[in-house]
């Protein structure tokens, strides 16, 4: 049997080892003994006292401090770091000139500032009423923009952010849906359309890259209001028309928006003052809510022309009244780039429409089934009453009756009210009036 090194793995004629041979010995030298369950403890309670040193360092409340985790308390630490590098405490604001939470209130959205490299610095505590997350819970999700935001609008961002950078002072805006919390994903079916608007700035002399943040506002995009504050809100005007879309009345409010006076537009069609494009658009709207077709059919994004003969975007939600004789139009100004998100998201079919379509109402058949009906009853009784071409037909069909005067008149009133009571009641059609202005 063959007998190899244990070393250098030869062949051997004993079972002897080659270094022994040789005559050299191993020097068999104690290994210390490590305990690595200790060190690893060691390790994590040093830890773990440096971060509630961290912690407590923090300008938060005591007992938030106390739901910190270690990953958010990382995150806040960072978030601070990078904001006293960028704002040093000598160049703080006064004490009485300091953003409170009355005068967050008031904001109709939440103070955003980005570093060069898109990540966050300072976001103010309101993001809690527009998002439904706190500071802390925001920041558990990334410390950058694009982990706030849908991944669909992270390539927008980023040629906005490059655009507003290469001009320092332009102000630009973007538009995507940010994470919000499960309660506001229930309550509003899905992340929530926030519109960031804002330009870089310069912190510090030289102007650098590392002296340099982008300061925004965030707001919620075309945020409906209900009939309880539908006055409180500066961004809107509301106005009422008849059903061929006439002005009766309009708030003050349109001056600010449009620039007309109040006593302009009353008597004036809705029709003028829309951009010839949107004229289909705003016709289908107008058929829809004659129809009562509901809140939904009503929401449309259309041009309006000012009176300085430039173009407002506005998402007009219109309703008819409950006795059906006026119709009242709620007009929400945006911003162009508001206005581009909102109109593809009309065109996008959403997985929950195309999974489960609302039902048709099965009492009012659609308008162009009467219509067909109706044409082809009035071609029956036309063909009833013409003379016989040729005489063929005399041997095929008998002789006509007689014709008496009124009868024809009688049949075709009595055909007509049988497809209107099918129709039901008669709705205003929209119609599209001169372009008034050029």
């Amino acid at each position: 049997m063959t007998i190899f090194c244990s070393h250098c793995r030869r062949p051997l004629q004993a079972e002897m080892s080659c270094l022994l041979r040789s005559g050299k010995q191993v020097p068999s030298t104690p290994r210390p003994f490590r305990s690595t369950k200790s060190a690893s403890k060691a390790r994590r309670d040093q830890i773990n006292v440096e971060l509630q040193a961290l912690r407590s360092l923090l300008p938060i409340s005591a007992r938030e401090k106390e739901r910190l985790s270690y990953l958010h308390t990382m995150a806040l630490v960072c978030l601070q770091l990078r904001g006293a590098q960028l704002f040093p405490p000598d160049l703080a604001p006064p004490a009485g000139l300091a953003l409170g939470t009355e005068l967050l209130s008031l904001l109709p959205g939440f103070l955003l500032v980005l570093s060069a490299s898109g990540k966050l610095v300072y976001v103010s505590e309101n993001v809690a009423q527009v998002l439904g997350l706190s500071v802390v819970e925001l920041l558990a999700q990334g410390d950058t923009v694009f982990d706030i935001l849908d991944g669909q609008a992270h390539e927008d961002v980023r040629k906005q952010l490059l655009l507003a950078q290469e001009e320092p002072g332009r102000e630009v805006t973007f538009v995507g849906e940010m994470h919000t919390s499960k309660a506001f994903r229930l309550q509003h079916g899905g992340n929530r359309a926030v519109a960031v608007h804002g330009r870089f700035a310069a912190l510090g002399q030289p102007a650098s890259s590392a002296t340099t943040v982008f300061l925004a506002l965030c707001t919620l995009v075309a945020r409906l209001p209900t009939d309880g504050d539908a006055g409180s809100q500066d961004d809107l005007f509301q106005s009422t028309h008849i059903l061929d879309m006439t002005f009766t009345d309009v708030t003050e409010s349109v001056t600010y928006h449009l620039g007309y006076r109040r006593e302009e537009l009353i008597g004036q069609s809705w029709y003028s003052l829309l951009h010839p494009e949107d004229a289909d658009l705003a016709a289908a709207q107008h058929r829809a809510v004659a129809r009562g077709a509901g809140a939904t059919a009503g929401t449309a994004v259309l041009r309006v022309l000012r009176r300085d003969h430039t173009w407002a975007w506005l998402r007009i939600s219109a309703r008819r009244d409950s006795g059906g004789h006026s119709i009242t139009c709620t007009s929400h100004c945006l911003r162009e780039e508001e206005a581009a998100y909102l109109r593809a998201r009309q065109h996008r079919p959403t997985p929950r429409t195309a999974a489960a379509p609302p039902p048709a109402p099965a009492a009012v058949p659609p308008a162009g089934r009467e219509l067909s009906l109706l044409a082809a009853q009035l071609r029956a009784l036309a063909d009833s009453l013409s003379p016989p071409a040729t005489a063929t037909w005399h041997s095929l069909w008998p002789e006509p009756e007689p014709f008496h005067p009124g009868a024809h008149e009688t049949a075709l009133g009595r055909l007509l009210g049988n497809a209107l009571e099918v129709a039901g009641p008669p709705t205003a059609h929209a119609h599209c009036a001169p372009y008034a202005r050029q």
